[in-house]
């Protein structure tokens, strides 16, 4: 766990060190993708147009993603957005000879029994949706507008550890950027520093 721990900061740390762009850019058009969901049927982004959507790279091997998810707090705010409306996809870009891989039916199993509210889960194996986002972390989090236009990229709240006593203290940028952008209004955050395990790509 401490190991895990550390190199997920040292991957937070070396994504600010060497200021790493994001594929994806605020304000700019989303990249579209097409991908499989848990019980193999196709799901493209842009059949969501005119929705908002919010997508989030998750691995359960992750020690921040079973923070968000045991907690109570990933489900919650899921449900949150799911019932204003919009649409919620978790996406799950780890190869599949990583020993993080987890299979379709038991990706879906396991959010089932974290009482998870996800709109599809998607499976991403060959990394190609990931990469167009320039998705590092688990999680990392993303909103996209009915426009097709990315609004928000970042991460899941201000606080950047696996304790989950922090959460009570941090600002969940998703919920408070859903919030905004249901009524109307400008983000106060549309761009912030993710946090979390590093991706296992494809190579």
């Amino acid at each position: 766990m401490l190991r895990r721990t550390l190199i997920a900061l040292a991957a937070l740390a070396s994504l600010t060190g060497t200021g790493l762009a994001l594929a994806a850019t605020v304000g700019q058009p989303a990249p579209d993708f097409t991908l499989k969901d848990a019980a193999g049927k196709s799901v493209r982004l842009s059949d969501y147009r005119g929705k908002f959507v919010v997508l989030e790279w998750t691995n359960p091997g992750c020690p921040f993603v079973r923070k968000h998810y045991n907690s109570g707090n990933m489900p919650a705010t899921q449900k949150d957005a799911t019932g204003k409306g919009v649409v919620w996809l978790a996406v799950n870009s780890t190869e599949k000879d990583s020993s993080d891989y987890m299979e379709a039916p038991k990706l879906a199993a396991w959010m089932k029994d974290q009482k998870a509210a996800p709109s599809a889960i998607l499976m991403d194996e060959e990394g190609t949706a990931g990469k167009a986002y320039g998705a590092r972390t688990t999680p990392h989090m993303y909103i996209v507008n009915p426009q097709g236009q990315l609004i928000y990229a970042g991460g899941i709240d201000s606080i950047p550890s696996a304790r989950p006593d922090d959460i009570a203290r941090a600002t969940n940028y998703v919920k408070q950027g859903v919030g905004e952008a249901l009524a109307g209004k400008p983000l106060t955050a549309a761009a912030t520093q993710p946090y979390g395990c590093s991706i296992k790509y494809k190579s």
